[in-house]
């Protein structure tokens, strides 16, 4: 489970984002740290009983989670760190090219995410195909039960076309899904359930629902 005190380091983070006080608190992230790890572990372990490819790859907790430290070169924001803790769990690690898992803990906004976020070209093209040629198989994945107990709002559509891509018409029953650019879910925690004893069964409870999902588009990228 997550910890109060590490929500507590979050905030405080959040109010003092510079490096005098980080230096000053460096215990208290690690044991934060260190209470995030021990959750991203049991994750692995969880998402390995219903995901073959998570269970293959053998991930350690270095290969999903990302370090504070904010890159500030191309940034306005100079703020020095991140005020959450974030994991990806992909048969690949979190740098890979690959469908997966997101985990976001903060203290004012947690959620559970999954998909692809901006495939490059090749893949956006390999996974457009795939909804065209087996929409009627993506089309009962997104309306399972499960999935959109844990999922309402379906399909993230921040990136979206407005008119149909090259080679695909307005007439095509799955061109909703081919005008996305990028393919994710996602759904909001709240902050009560993350300091629960049972917390990395609610996160995998909505994982294992995604899990459909993350299989139809590494199959595409794959294919």
């Amino acid at each position: 489970m997550i910890q109060a005190q590490t929500l507590q380091f979050l905030s405080a983070l959040k109010e003092n984002n510079n490096k005098p006080w980080f230096d000053t608190n460096r215990k208290t992230y690690e044991t934060a740290k260190k209470n995030f790890a021990e959750v991203v572990q049991e994750l692995i372990k969880g998402i390995g009983r219903f995901d073959r490819g998570i269970e293959e790859a053998q991930l350690e907790v270095k290969n999903c989670t990302f370090r504070i430290n904010r890159d500030v070169r191309f940034s306005k924001n100079k703020d020095p760190y991140k005020t959450n803790f974030g994991a990806s769990f992909s048969k690949g690690g979190k740098k890979a090219h690959s469908a997966g898992y997101y985990l976001h803990i903060d203290p004012t906004q947690c959620f559970l995410a999954g998909g692809i976020w901006m495939p490059e070209p090749d893949d956006l093209k390999k996974i457009r195909i795939e909804i065209d040629y087996n929409f009627d198989e993506i089309r009962t994945i997104l309306n399972a039960e499960s999935f959109k107990k844990h999922f309402p709002n379906g399909l993230d559509r921040e990136a979206a076309t407005v008119r149909p891509p090259k080679g695909y018409d307005d007439a095509n029953p799955a061109i909703e899904l081919i005008k996305l650019k990028s393919f994710t879910t996602s759904s909001l925690i709240n902050t009560n359930e993350i300091l629960k004893p049972n917390f990395t069964e609610i996160v995998l409870e909505g994982f294992k629902a995604m899990q459909p999902y993350i299989a139809f588009l590494n199959r595409a990228i794959e294919g």
